[in-house]
């Protein structure tokens, strides 16, 4: 059995920090090219193992050094990597990130090996999907395939945690909200995919309920998480930290968030958990590298008084 798994890509991330990013038809100098490992799909994965959740990843690589420095971390975060198909005739995705000062990004993707994940791959880890309390879903794949995975875990019972990110285009199709429990958005997100130019966090996640998600948590950086399900809205408090780089941090908080969903605890409680896994990550460079363990995350992102009195509160 598997707390978590998560279906979806694997990056290779090359990171260059600049002291200001380039505008257009602009070259700046940066720092040396750092390599490391990325991707939504891989990035929700190790954070939800790092923090000892029982986690798979399903996903494609490349049969190339960028997909052996994927499949090590992982191995290393503590992921089985069983369900991961190795394509030697793809190259491995990779994420160009650019860093400045204040540790905000800009990141372009080329998918590589993840474009060609199919429905066929889907259908072939049923049983691992029927294995997992919960099935993480993002949208660096094919959305066939998302559609695929909601499917099936719906069809096994597996509780879907949808981030919809990149944000498409287009709306969400409405097999997808109706099984996203919850749908994981960021502000910009949100948004967009209510379809408001304005409101706030609280109004852009009903519009979403509305439309058919079983529950939403919209992410809110800095000021931490609201949630907004069944027993209604509640804003989870932020934890403040230096941010060095947020790369990953989203991601670091939906793998926290999908772990704890599966070990049983609400959503407002594993949001509150799931704040500080996305706290701690910021404090340290990189995606992946910066996720922490149990033990790291109580000396980088300590829970606040105001969370723990929140977290002792019974239930109503």
């Amino acid at each position: 059995m598997y707390d978590v798994l998560v279906v979806g890509s694997a990056n290779a991330d090359l990171t260059v920090r600049v002291d200001r990013r380039p505008g257009a038809g602009e070259t700046v100098l940066g720092t040396d090219l750092v390599e490391s490992a990325g991707g939504k799909g891989a990035n929700q994965a190790a954070a939800a193992a790092r923090i000892g959740g029982r986690t798979a990843l399903l996903a494609r690589v490349g049969g190339d050094a960028y997909g052996e420095l994927l499949l090590g971390a992982q191995r290393a975060a503590g992921t089985d990597v069983t369900p991961v198909i190795v394509d030697e005739t793809a190259r491995t995705g990779t994420a160009m990130i650019i860093v400045d000062p204040d540790g905000d990004n800009s990141i372009v993707v080329s998918p590589g090996a993840n474009a060609a994940l199919t429905p066929q791959d889907v259908a072939a880890a049923k049983d691992t999907i029927a294995a997992s309390a919960v099935v993480s879903l993002q949208l660096e794949i094919p959305m066939e395939s998302v559609r695929a995975a909601a499917a099936a875990a719906e069809q096994a019972g597996s509780r879907v945690v949808l981030n919809p990110s990149p944000a498409p285009t287009a709306a969400l199709a409405p097999e997808l909200l109706s099984v996203a429990d919850p749908l994981v958005v960021n502000e910009h997100e949100a948004r967009q995919l209510s379809g408001l130019t304005d409101g706030t966090p609280a109004q852009w996640a009903q519009v979403l309920r509305d439309r058919g998600a079983r529950s939403v948590v919209v992410t809110l950086g800095g000021d931490g998480a609201l949630v907004l399900d069944a027993s209604g809205a509640e804003n989870v408090p932020g934890v403040r930290v230096k941010a060095v780089d947020t790369t990953g941090a989203g991601d670091a908080f939906t793998g926290a968030l999908a772990t704890r969903l599966a070990r049983g605890d609400t959503l407002p409680g594993a949001a509150r958990f799931a704040v500080r896994v996305g706290a701690a990550a910021v404090t340290k460079p990189g995606a992946q590298p910066s996720y922490p363990t149990r033990a790291e995350l109580e000396v980088l992102a300590p829970e606040q008084p105001e969370q723990a009195e929140q977290a002792e509160q019974p239930e109503g």
